[in-house]
C-alpha cells in the first residue's frame, strides 16, 4: 500500500507539460534581457522615465509606449523632494509627479500596472531614504517585488553602508545595481563589483544627469577595468543623449543608459500630456536606431 501511495504520489508530482512555464525570477529577467541584446549583436537600450511624471495615467502610457517601442529594460524612478544624484531636467521631472499626487502606494500601482503587460526587467531608480521610511528596507522591497520590480539603484546607497539592502535584496530576490563613477579607485570597484547583483551602472561623467552635447571619453578603458572585477553585464548612462552617444557606447558597454533626453520630450509636451507617450516612443526609436550604428 505504501507502494502504491507513493507511486501515485509521484505521478501527481511529476510536471505537466501543457501547464505554463512559470515566470522568470527577477534577476532572471534582466539576465534575459542582455542576453538578448548580446545575441542580436547590440547593447542593451535602458530607458528612464520618472514615475508619476506628468500624472499617473500618462506616466502608465508613457511606460508602455516605451517598452513596445523596444526599450529592453525600464528605470522607473521614484519621485523624490531632494534628488541629489539629478540635474534640472530630473528634478522637474520629480516635482511634477509629486505635484500631481505620486506616493509610495501609487508608484507599486504604476508598476504593477507596467509588469501587468511585459515581461521585460523593471528597475527602481531611488533614493535610500525612500527604502528605509515604510516599514524597512525588506518590508519596502518585498511590497516592490510583489508588484513585478526587478531590481533596485540606490543612488545614494554605497556598498560599505549597504548591510541591510544586501540582505534584503537576498532575500527578496531584487538585484541590488550599484553605481561606479569615473572616480571610483580599483578597490573600491572590486568592492562595488562583489556586492553587485543584475548589472553595474556606470556613470560616463562626474556630475549630476542631464542632457549634453559632447561626451565622455575613455570608456573603453574603464569598461576594461570593472569587467577585470566581475562577470556582471556593464550598462554606461548620465549624458548620453543622441543616436552618436548611443552608438559610441553601444560598441563598447553591454547596456546603454538614456534618460534627460527621454524625460525632455515630456516637458515639451505638457500642454498637450495625450501627446506624450507617442512623442517619447519616437524619441526612443531614434535612440535605438543608434545601437544598429555601434553593432
Amino acid at each position: 500500500m505504501n507502494e502504491t501511495l507513493s507511486n501515485q504520489t509521484n505521478q501527481t508530482n511529476q510536471p505537466n507539460p501543457n501547464d505554463p512555464p512559470d515566470p522568470p525570477a527577477p534577476t532572471d529577467r534582466i539576465a534575459a534581457a542582455f542576453r538578448r541584446a548580446r545575441e542580436e549583436n547590440r547593447a542593451a537600450f535602458v530607458a528612464y522615465v520618472c514615475g508619476g511624471d506628468p500624472d499617473f495615467e500618462t506616466s502608465v502610457a508613457t511606460a508602455a509606449a516605451l517598452l513596445e517601442a523596444g526599450t529592453d529594460i525600464l528605470e522607473i524612478g521614484a519621485p523624490f523632494s531632494d534628488p541629489l544624484a539629478d540635474g534640472p531636467t530630473n528634478q522637474l521631472a520629480a516635482q511634477r509627479a509629486l505635484a500631481a499626487g505620486m506616493t509610495r502606494e501609487k508608484l507599486l500601482a504604476l508598476i504593477r500596472r507596467v509588469r501587468a503587460n511585459t515581461e521585460k526587467p523593471l528597475i527602481l531608480y531611488t533614493y535610500y531614504n525612500l527604502l528605509l521610511a515604510g516599514g524597512g528596507v525588506a518590508a519596502v522591497l518585498r511590497r516592490f517585488k510583489d508588484a513585478g520590480l526587478d531590481g533596485v539603484l540606490a543612488l545614494d546607497c554605497p556598498p560599505e553602508e549597504a548591510g541591510e539592502l544586501l540582505v534584503a535584496s537576498r532575500e527578496t530576490g531584487i538585484a541590488n545595481i550599484f553605481i561606479v563613477a569615473p572616480t571610483t579607485p580599483p578597490e573600491r570597484v572590486a568592492r562595488i563589483a562583489r556586492d553587485a547583483t543584475g548589472f553595474i551602472y556606470y556613470v560616463s561623467r562626474e556630475g549630476v544627469t542631464g542632457e549634453r552635447a559632447d561626451f565622455a571619453v575613455n570608456i573603453a578603458g574603464a569598461l576594461a577595468a570593472i569587467r577585470r572585477n566581475t562577470a556582471l553585464p556593464v550598462a554606461v548612462g548620465f549624458g548620453i543623449s543622441t543616436p552618436e552617444h548611443v552608438a559610441a557606447v553601444g560598441r563598447e558597454a553591454d547596456g546603454v543608459v538614456v534618460g534627460s533626453a527621454l524625460v525632455n520630450v515630456i516637458a515639451a509636451n505638457l500642454s498637450a500630456p495625450e501627446k506624450i507617450p507617442a512623442a517619447v516612443a519616437a524619441k526612443a526609436r531614434a535612440l535605438i536606431a543608434g545601437l544598429t550604428q555601434g553593432a
